[in-house]
C-alpha cells in the first residue's frame, strides 16, 4: 500500500441488504495513540474502482465504526454499524429514525429495539460483510455518505495513530477530525469499504 494516497470523501451505491444501515455515534474528542492502535494488523479501507485507496486508517481487533448518511426522501440521518472481530468486517447493528421508504426491520435478522424516540436500533445483527468488503454508490452531499466513530477508540484517534505510529508507510490519511465525508471525496463514484490485512 506504500505510495498511495488515502483521504476521506463520499461513497457512492450501498450494495448491502436493504437492512445494512450503519449506526452513527457520537464522537468523543480525539484521544491519544496506543500501541495497540500502532500495531493493528488491520485496516478500515476505502477504495475507489480502480482500487485506488480514498481512506485507510489502523483498526484494531474489536474497534468499530459507523456508516451514517442521510435518507434521500425524508433527510433523517440512518446508520450502519460495523465492527472487526478477528479481521471480519461484521454488521452488528443499525439505526432507522422512521419507517421511512426502503427502511424497515426483516423479521429474523437481528431484533427490532425502540430508541425511545419514534425510531428504533435494530441489534444484534452479526453478520460478517462477504468478502470483507461492501460496495457503496456514494451519494451527492445532500445524503453525505460518512463514516463516523463506534465508541473507543475514535476515529479521530486512530487518524493521529496512522500519523504517529510513523511505521514507514508513506500513507496519506484524512485530516483529524470526523465524520469522514465520502461524499467530499467519490459523490457519484462506486467505492468499497472494508477491513484490509496490514502488509
Amino acid at each position: 500500500m506504500a505510495g498511495r494516497r488515502h483521504m476521506a470523501g463520499r461513497a457512492s451505491g450501498l450494495a448491502l441488504p436493504a437492512l445494512g444501515l450503519v449506526t452513527l455515534m457520537t464522537v468523543a474528542g480525539a484521544g491519544q495513540a496506543s500501541d495497540a492502535d500502532c500495531d493493528a494488523l488491520f485496516t478500515l479501507s476505502v477504495r475507489d474502482a480502480e482500487g485506488a485507496a480514498l481512506v485507510e486508517l489502523p483498526m484494531p481487533d474489536g474497534a468499530g465504526w459507523c456508516l451514517a448518511w442521510n435518507h434521500s426522501v425524508e433527510g433523517f440521518e440512518v446508520l450502519d454499524c460495523y465492527r472487526n472481530l478477528g479481521g471480519a468486517t461484521v454488521l452488528e447493528r443499525s439505526h432507522l429514525p422512521d419507517f421511512a421508504a426502503g427502511l424497515d426491520h426483516v423479521p429474523g435478522r437481528g431484533r427490532q429495539v425502540s430508541d425511545g424516540q419514534g425510531g428504533y436500533w435494530i441489534e444484534d445483527i452479526d453478520e460478517p460483510v462477504p468478502g470483507n468488503r461492501y460496495r457503496l454508490r456514494v451519494g451527492a452531499k445532500r445524503v453525505d455518505h460518512r463514516l463516523v466513530s463506534r465508541g473507543e477508540p475514535t476515529l479521530e484517534t486512530l487518524i493521529k495513530a496512522r500519523a504517529d505510529c510513523a511505521d514507514g508507510d508513506s500513507l496519506a490519511v484524512p485530516a483529524a477530525s470526523t465524520p469522514i465525508s465520502l461524499s467530499d471525496l467519490a459523490a457519484g463514484r462506486l467505492v468499497s469499504v472494508g477491513l484490509e490485512r496490514r502488509d
